[in-house]
């Protein structure tokens, strides 16, 4: 649902650059791709932040096409990701949450930052607040090719130069040296 496809490019020039059709505000960019993987969660991160400041709906991902990679958000976004949706759909604002749960401003923000840790147990109390309920499945493998195409990324490990990184169904385990 929110296992978002992205696009790599290469161009001759040193570097290779990521986009999301599902995410125009993503860019990611890196010395390789593996760098680029790297730097594909806090990209996608920084563009939900922008659909919060400007009070839009977050979208569902696409489907992935034929050489897209998805990567995979932590189960603590995807949650927020819910939550500020549905925020949404009742034309609630922040302020609103901090009232329904009896809770401080700045404890109601970082409900709905992406750029902030939160505990998933604050996200689902929260959620349920709204009457939802959260549900997380655990799946058989750990990294799974949608559709056969592309590479499935998750963010799981750290790299040499200590940055939270993205692992890759194919190739390496983890992200190269930084």
């Amino acid at each position: 649902m929110f296992d978002y496809p992205v696009t790599i490019h290469t161009d001759g020039n040193p570097g290779v650059a990521l986009t999301c059709d599902d995410l125009p505000e993503f860019n990611s960019a890196g010395d390789d791709i593996e760098d680029a993987l790297c730097e594909a969660v806090d990209g996608i991160e920084s563009a939900l932040s922008i659909y919060v400041d400007q009070r839009r709906v977050i979208p569902v991902a696409s489907a992935p096409t034929r050489g897209q990679r998805v990567v995979h958000l932590p189960a603590v976004n995807v949650a927020k990701i819910v939550l500020w949706n549905e925020m949404m759909s009742r034309d609630m604002r922040k302020a609103d949450l901090c009232r329904l749960l009896g809770v401080s401003q700045t404890q109601g923000d970082r409900l709905v930052d992406f750029l902030h840790a939160s505990k998933m147990e604050a996200v689902e109390k929260a959620l349920a607040a709204l009457g939802k309920r959260l549900s997380i499945s655990v799946l058989g493998e750990r990294f799974i090719t949608a559709s056969g195409f592309g590479e499935t990324v998750e963010r799981s490990s750290r790299c040499s130069s200590d940055c939270i990184c993205s692992s890759i169904i194919k190739g390496s385990s983890t992200c190269g040296p930084g």
